[in-house]
Formats: structure tokens, C-alpha cells, sequence
């Protein structure tokens, strides 16, 4: 048993459980989403990338795609570097940042991604079935909140005091 820590606020203590049934939702999120894309010759990691383009519907760099995902930019490049080679995912050149060009879905990236997120909907409403819809909005106001919240450090030494 973990002793407890008599200095956590009962905020510290509710934001804890929170953080430990994420770090054990996203594992089981994972495996899923590696079933989800298998089909389609995917991995989740390299699904989420290939999301973050279709859902901004613009061509994004990789630190843009890291950011969005909350993933290292070292692995998005790993990832993206994959997806070019499979023919999903082409670079272009980028105006603003040559050393960074952008990342496009092809047509073949387009449809390997509608492919797999038909499926991610039957899944998702079979799993979204029976909890309140405002309890779901809660949830992901709050993860999103605190989402926004560890970023600040990030950005924070990132710009200096």
C-alpha cells in the first residue's frame, strides 16, 4: 500500500484518482486502438497521427501534430517518417519554416483514415452507450482543462521568466 500524503488537498487527492484512471483508460485506449486500426495495416500511435491531419483539415508541421496529440515530436517524426514510406502521409514545403515542412494525407492516407474511424464509430457508440451525455461533457471538459494546465510548464520554460 502507497502511504498517503497528509499535505494533498481533497482537490489533490479527487485530481489524483483522476490521473490514475487516465494513465489506466489511455493503456486500455491503446490496445483498442491498435485493433480499431489493424485492418487497415495501422497502429493506434500511427492512427492518432493520421487523425490529427484529418481533423484539423489543413496540412500541419510535426511539432503541430506532437502538440495537438500530446506526444513527443521524436515520435510523431518516427511515425510520419512510417506513413510516407507506406504512401499515406506526403511532405510539402513549408513557407514559414523551411527546416519543417508540412504533413499532407494523401488520398490513400484519406481513405485508410475514413476506413478506420467508420469502425472507431460503432465502437465508440457501443461504449458511450448508457452513461449520461452531460457526465461525458463533464469528463471531457475537465481532461481538457487539465490538459491546458500541464501545458502551461511546457510553455512556460519554453518562453523564460
Amino acid at each position: 500500500m502507497i502511504p498517503s500524503d497528509d499535505s494533498r488537498t481533497t482537490e489533490g487527492e479527487a485530481a489524483t484518482r483522476v490521473i490514475l484512471s487516465v494513465f489506466h483508460a489511455n493503456g486500455l485506449l491503446l490496445a483498442v486502438g491498435d485493433l480499431l486500426a489493424a485492418d487497415e495495416g495501422l497502429t493506434a500511435a500511427r492512427w492518432q497521427v493520421l487523425g490529427a491531419i484529418a481533423l484539423a483539415e489543413r496540412p500541419l508541421t510535426v511539432p503541430q501534430i506532437a502538440r495537438r496529440m500530446g506526444l513527443t515530436r521524436q515520435s510523431v517524426h518516427a511515425s510520419v517518417g512510417r506513413l510516407v514510406r507506406d504512401g499515406l502521409l506526403e511532405l510539402s514545403p513549408n513557407a514559414d519554416h523551411r527546416r519543417s515542412p508540412l504533413v499532407c494525407l494523401t488520398e490513400r492516407g484519406r481513405a485508410t483514415y475514413t476506413a478506420t474511424d467508420r469502425r472507431q464509430v460503432a465502437w465508440v457508440n457501443r461504449l458511450a452507450e448508457g452513461i449520461d451525455r452531460a457526465d461525458l461533457e463533464t469528463a471531457a471538459r475537465v481532461l481538457g482543462e487539465l490538459g491546458r494546465r500541464l501545458e502551461l510548464p511546457a510553455r512556460q520554460s519554453q518562453e523564460g521568466p
